[in-house]
């Protein structure tokens, strides 16, 4: 393993650009001392942050009979603002991929989003229906987090809801967990 910080920080990144729906998908600066601050820090940090995300990755695993669990990998990664997303899950690759973007989301946040993600790949489906809601709510109910009550609501209400079920409470400077201001997870 490369033993420059800088540089594993950005092979790191450079590896996983094939993972995502569009390469562009990552991005951390266009100021290049801002880059290589945030592509050191993750040099020296991702380790840790990505055993985290195994970790959660793990516990929904959990939540299944190993022959019904699909094949998956997690990583932490910055994720371009205009996508708008905290999270993603690839389910086109293999094995599947879920990236989280680990600056958006507070720390005790992160099992909610990866279990979001995982219905997605458990499923091997982008939608948020009916489905989706039985996968979401049987990882809620294993992994206590609170689970979706959608009694009554009418499929478009109920769809849209789950976009952001279990709701995590996104942060309002993203770059600076990955420039290392703000480090919820050490």
């Amino acid at each position: 393993m490369e033993s420059d910080p800088f540089l594993r920080g950005a092979d790191y990144l450079n590896a996983l650009r094939p993972l995502l729906l569009e390469p562009a998908m990552i991005d951390v600066a266009d100021d290049i001392n801002q880059r290589i601050r945030i592509c050191t820090w993750i040099g020296q940090n991702i380790e840790a942050i990505n055993a985290d995300l195994n970790a959660c990755l793990e516990a929904c695993h959990s939540c299944f009979h190993p022959q019904d669990r699909q094949l998956m990998q997690i990583f932490a990664a910055p994720l371009a603002e205009q996508f708008g997303v905290d999270g993603l899950c690839n389910i086109l690759v293999e094995p599947i991929t879920i990236l989280i973007d680990v600056g958006r989301i507070n720390r005790h946040d992160w099992l909610s989003i990866v279990a979001h993600e995982y219905a997605h790949g458990h499923l091997r489906s982008p939608g948020h229906e009916q489905r989706f809601l039985g996968v979401i709510g049987h990882l809620c109910l294993g992994l206590g987090l609170e689970v979706p009550s959608m009694e009554g609501t009418e499929k478009q209400e109920r769809e849209a809801w789950l976009r952001n079920w279990p709701h995590c409470a996104s942060t309002s400077n993203s770059l600076a967990f990955w420039r290392g201001e703000i480090c919820s997870f050490l």
